[in-house]
């Protein structure tokens, strides 16, 4: 299974709204693995097709200490949302930036599962920021959309600073996975 390049803002192939999935064959069930393996590598807790240039409505989390409780969501729709949470998040698209973002306390989830059967989860916490995070990617949306257009501005110009930095560094395993995994995980 091939860890997938993520892409990073401010792609605009992030902006691009993803399509149901069709029918839920082994390459949806062998690109959800690969999917998983990319997310684990990275390392976040949660990634959205779109985030690997698949525009495809699919979405991977795994919010476990262990990293042994992947739950994948196919064609997910939010049926209920209640209450109101402040989290600070992160992305693996958005590498290096975390801030608050207010989103939904709790939710209602539909969605299918990696062999295609229909099945309704409730979450609430980081599970429940980390499915609205993850939907997002899907509609084209991302973390820093849900920022001030100052903090927004702030983000780009930090990640074009690290960028430009990297082109001069020698070369690392993953600077922005070391990046990632120094605050907390990306999503």
């Amino acid at each position: 299974m091939p860890v997938l390049t993520i892409l990073e803002y401010p792609d605009s192939r992030l902006r691009k709204k993803a399509l149901p999935v069709q029918a839920v064959d082994e390459i949806i069930t062998s690109f959800v693995n690969d999917m998983l393996e990319t997310m684990y590598a990275a390392p976040g807790i949660g990634l959205a097709a779109t985030q690997v240039n698949v525009h495809k409505r699919i979405v991977v989390i795994d919010i476990s200490e262990e990293k042994n409780t992947p739950l994948c969501f196919i064609n997910p729709e939010i049926q209920e949302k209640t209450g109101s949470e402040e989290m600070e998040e992160g992305c693996l698209s958005v590498p290096g930036i975390f801030e608050k973002v207010t989103r939904a306390a709790r939710i209602r989830v539909r969605a299918l599962d990696q062999r295609g059967q229909p099945f309704e989860m409730e979450a609430e916490g980081l599970l429940a920021v980390c499915i609205q995070h993850e939907i997002d990617h899907l509609e084209g949306r991302l973390f820093v959309d849900h920022l001030s257009s100052i903090k927004r501005l702030r983000a780009r110009k930090k990640l074009e600073k690290d960028r430009k930095q990297a082109a001069h560094s020698p070369p690392s395993k993953n600077n922005s996975a070391a990046s990632a995994a120094s605050h907390l995980p990306g999503l």
